[in-house]
């Protein structure tokens, strides 16, 4: 049996308890370090309330909202690869640079998958 890292999870309600405070420290560190992080928040509070107050569909709302949350998904990802990276070295080279793009790309992505969802859902629900 291979040797097994003093960091591996717990079993059953263990695992679970001591994984949602594992979720709720990677929140923390990320607000606190993760610019990108506390804006893309801000913008998630602010689609949330929007999209709550709009006159549309449940499932509408619930898109609206979902892709808004994707964005900090693939935003927590990112940091995690960035800090991966720089946990591996600080020195430039073109494989980290290739990690750190393709993380940032996926979060553009993300973004302009937002953009033209609530466009299409605004426009087909109020042009």
């Amino acid at each position: 049996m291979p040797p097994q890292s003093e960091f591996k999870s717990k079993s059953g309600l263990k695992r679970i308890y001591a994984a949602f405070w594992y979720s709720i420290d990677g929140f923390k560190s990320a607000w606190k370090h993760e610019h990108a992080f506390r804006q893309e928040v801000s913008i998630f509070a602010v689609g949330a309330i929007i999209a709550l107050i709009l006159r549309i569909s449940a499932f509408e709302k619930l898109v609206l909202i979902g892709v808004l949350l994707l964005i900090l998904i693939v935003e927590l990802i990112n940091s995690s690869i960035e800090a991966v990276v720089d946990r591996v070295s600080l020195e430039r080279h073109p494989l980290s640079k290739n990690a750190k793009d393709f993380g940032s790309a996926a979060v553009l992505l993300t973004c302009l998958l937002a953009i033209a969802t609530w466009a299409v859902v605004l426009y087909n629900r109020f042009l």
